[in-house]
């Protein structure tokens, strides 16, 4: 007989509202390490991330079942007095509510934190808005692109002759997303103790802030302003993307005077080491223009494989910029089980990225992917709730559920 994982979260169950990603990602999380997640959605179309990349070939969101992956999915409409009851029960049987509606939404249905506190005084509130729940900003709508150009990313990404760039990825999201699953964890450590729920009150423009290093300090005391530089690091050389005679693009980080030392060996040119232009960090910087010259003239004149062979074996950091397709085929994804395949109900075998930090005693594992709407409106309303078929059908047939 098999014995069965122990989750380190499946003790908590999580009642998720909102959409998207900046509040969902925070369920994901939390998911990934086994509280029971029960997402709460509109009866008529859920979450509209169901509804991202339809347009695409496949013609189903690829979104929804990561970003959903180990939930319940279960519908009500909240802006009914009997879908605020429904949600006034599962709440009196919850560890955390994590929403993601803009600020006020959840006192105008009568379901405040204080409301709530009075159904369940431990309860853990996880918000997750644009600006916060204060603030002269709190009530304006906000996305994640407006968060990330408020905390100071957009400005500092992409090439110095273009406008500011986005990441590739929703980052403003996901960070806030993160920073609220950061939050939770602390509040339930805090409830140990207490015995008492809190807020946990994420903005997204705070948890890009919240990745600035020194950039603060730097103007206010130095009177320096960051500025793009596309892909070098101002000052600190070389570390860069390099071509390929093949075509291909390597990465490689060679800053310290050591590890210099080393690259200079691998490219045949120990010398350079001692040069004065190249042999301290600060004639690095100075000179990092003509560096990279020299760098990519070795460079390419090699196969991507071929560099990053003498590299890794001469000890200098280096590697590819891996696109998805060299994901799947890289033996290091595949030793760490960095890509997980899964069950889709219309598609198949779906690929995702795994659980991670991993944890060596009581690791997560994504259990099945995102759910279809409702579909677990029996178990939820009837086996938690104890509600009757007669019930069910009167919220169905009203629109309710």
């Amino acid at each position: 007989m098999t014995e069965q994982q122990i989750f380190p979260l499946d003790d908590l169950r999580v009642i998720e509202l909102g959409s998207l990603i900046a509040g969902p990602f925070c369920g994901q999380l939390l998911g990934d390490f086994g509280a029971e997640v029960i997402k709460v959605e509109d009866p008529e179309k859920g979450d509209p991330l169901r509804q991202w990349g339809q347009d695409k070939p496949l013609g189903v969101s690829l979104w929804w079942p990561v970003v959903s992956r180990n939930k319940k999915s279960i519908t009500a409409n909240l802006r009914t007095p009997e879908g605020q009851k429904i949600l006034r029960d599962l709440i009196a049987t919850a560890d955390v509510l994590i929403e993601n509606f803009r600020p006020g939404t959840l006192e105008r249905w009568g379901l405040s934190p204080e409301e709530l506190w009075k159904i369940n005084p431990r309860l853990i509130v996880t918000r997750v808005t644009g600006y916060g729940q204060t603030g002269p900003y709190s009530q304006r709508a906000g996305y994640g692109a407006i968060g990330e150009a408020m905390g100071g990313i957009r400005n500092i990404t992409g090439a110095p002759d273009r406008p500011p760039a986005r990441t590739g990825v929703s980052l403003g999201d996901s960070l806030a997303a993160m920073f609220a699953t950061l939050g939770t964890l602390v509040a339930l450590h805090s409830r140990h103790r207490s015995g008492k729920g809190q807020v946990v009150d994420s903005a997204i423009y705070e948890a890009v802030l919240a990745l600035m290093e020194s950039m603060l300090p730097e103007w206010q005391l130095g009177g320096y302003e960051r500025k793009r530089t596309g892909s070098t690091l101002p000052g600190i050389a070389p570390s860069n993307v390099y071509p390929t005679a093949d075509g291909e693009m390597v990465l490689i980080a060679a800053n310290q005077d050591t590890v210099f030392r080393r690259l200079a060996a691998v490219m045949g040119k120990p010398e350079m080491a001692d040069d004065a232009e190249y042999k301290t960090h600060g004639a690095r910087g100075k000179n990092m223009e003509k560096l990279d010259g020299l760098i990519a003239e070795w460079s390419s004149t090699l196969d991507a494989d071929d560099v990053l062979e003498l590299l890794n074996t001469g000890g200098v950091p280096a590697g590819r910029i891996f696109r998805a397709k060299d994901m799947f085929s890289d033996p290091h994804f595949a030793s760490r089980e960095a890509i997980v395949k899964l069950i889709h109900p219309e598609l198949g075998e779906f690929p995702m990225q795994n659980v991670f930090p991993r944890l060596s005693a009581t690791p997560g594992k994504v259990r099945h992917v995102g759910p279809t709407l409702g579909q677990h409106n029996q178990e939820i309303y009837q086996g938690l709730l104890g509600m009757s078929d007669d019930t069910m059908s009167e919220l169905r047939s009203a629109g309710v559920i």
